[in-house]
């Protein structure tokens, strides 16, 4: 079995190629149960789910598909999961595999969170952003029509199982979209990642999952998302800074009902914190530019969609889960590679005028 990740958490992180083949291995090993559930949605599972199940024994082994999209990870959603399993017998004694993208990892993971008060979930990303992100730091939820991950808890995986190969089913635009977290994470912690994200995009672009330096870029993203993590482990600090475009991101996605994929909504989000951050005074000129270059060269959204109601936008920032004292807050850069110090803050609360102006100048056509 390869060797876990050197990370400061307190779960193994695996990435390497062909890691799916010994998913049963690694589950037997970090979180041995009676029985085992794995979650998936009928997309992800179409393609991985077979290699998956035949490494379970049949008879105690289940798989549960919901249809894709964000839409589905709600709380009526976690209901029907909750009451699914309670059907087929499953006890203290299950463990669940979280076998999909972000929507099933958050998902699975509370369903994992709130189950018999916790059992063990183990972290199978198949799309490039939920490897960089959402399988790493415990964070589990579902939406609410006022906000997105306003209902959820924090239940650490005991495993995360990466695996680049699984990329090779997906389609571009789903490939892109994880490229915007990669690039925030460059932003938010480290200059010499963001040039090498840059120099890697044409490629990437072009090979997909065959990207030679995709697995090494995929690992370093994990590591400074890792590193974050192990700081401030129930974001009350220092984490704020993973929240990097998110604000308006999470905002974009609510006014859109959730039609945008999260990492073209965070390459928009990006582009305008860091706008946002010059107008205050705490980026220097030019960082914006180095924001909506990187995310151009990766083929992603660097303007609003063409339409939006920018009042709706503003007013959605404030149900997002930094606001306090009914004000949005936003973690903002002063250059790449280094953030406005977040620890013991929510961020910064910044002027809803300009904000408004920040959008009014992203306008799409």
């Amino acid at each position: 079995m390869t060797a876990p990740l050197l990370l400061p958490l307190s779960y193994p992180v695996y990435c390497a190629r062909g890691m799916l083949q010994t998913l049963g291995e690694i589950v037997r090993h970090c979180a041995p149960a009676h029985r085992y559930a794995v979650i998936s949605d009928t997309t992800g599972a179409a393609h991985h789910a077979a290699a998956v199940m035949a490494q379970f024994p049949p008879e105690r082994t289940q798989l549960f598909t919901i249809p894709p999209g964000e839409q589905e990870k709600t709380r009526e959603r976690w209901a029907s999961l909750t009451d699914a399993l309670c059907a087929w017998g499953a006890g203290r004694d299950t463990t669940i595999i979280a076998l999909g993208g972000g929507v099933v990892g958050d998902l699975a993971g509370f369903v994992a969170a709130t189950f018999m008060r916790g059992v063990p979930v183990i972290q199978v990303p198949t799309t490039l952003l939920a490897m960089v992100d959402a399988s790493v730091g415990g964070k589990t939820a579902v939406d609410s029509p006022y906000g997105k991950n306003l209902v959820g808890a924090f239940h650490n995986p005991a495993a995360v199982v990466i695996d680049p190969d699984v990329l090779a089913t997906l389609p571009g635009p789903i490939l892109r979209s994880g490229l915007a977290e990669m690039i925030k994470h460059g932003v938010i912690a480290d200059a010499s990642y963001f040039d090498q994200m840059l120099r890697a995009i044409p490629d990437i672009l072009a090979r997909g999952a065959a990207a030679a330096d995709l697995p090494r870029l995929i690992a370093g993203s994990v590591q400074i998302k890792a590193d974050v993590v192990a700081e401030d482990t129930r974001e009350g600090g220092l984490r704020q800074i993973l929240n990097f475009g998110h604000t308006i991101a999470h905002a974009v996605e609510v006014v859109q009902r959730y039609e945008m994929l999260h990492g073209d909504a965070v390459a928009m989000g990006m582009v305008a914190e860091s706008l946002i951050a010059e107008r205050v005074g705490i980026a220097g000129a030019g960082l914006s530019v180095a924001v909506r270059d990187a995310v151009q060269r990766a083929g992603l959204p660097a303007v609003l969609p063409a339409g939006i109601a920018l009042a709706d936008v503003v007013a959605a920032t404030l149900g997002d889960k930094k606001s306090r004292g009914g004000r949005a807050r936003y973690a903002l850069p002063r250059s790449v590679g280094e953030m406005e110090p977040a620890e013991g803050r929510y961020g910064v609360e910044v002027d809803d005028a300009v904000v408004c102006g920040v959008l009014e100048s992203m306008q799409g056509k």
